[in-house]
């Protein structure tokens, strides 16, 4: 599969909104960084902490949970709705 947003794209997301498997979501990875990511399925990190497996659409580019392990509950910011710009459409 290929990537679904491009760099620049301007989203709108839910920060109230629980992820659910299959959703696109903002995260934080432990060194930081904020990041664009599908939740795939609930995992338990390392701590014994629930937490999410997220991955890149495209798995030959970026960072995702195949490197960094599964991302704690709590780093997972918000879902993605839509992207409003450039061009307008709901994000599956």
């Amino acid at each position: 599969m290929g990537p679904g947003l491009r760099p620049g794209d301007r989203l709108w997301v839910s920060y109230r909104r629980p992820p659910r498997p299959g959703d696109v979501v903002v995260a934080r990875f432990p060194d930081g960084t904020i990041v664009v990511k599908r939740a795939a399925e609930r995992r338990t990190t390392v701590s014994g902490r629930p937490g999410w497996w997220l991955l890149s659409d495209d798995p030959r580019a970026g960072v995702d949970s195949r490197h960094r392990g599964p991302i704690g509950e709590g780093d997972v910011l918000g879902v993605v709705r839509a992207r409003l710009w450039p061009h307008p459409r709901r994000v599956t």
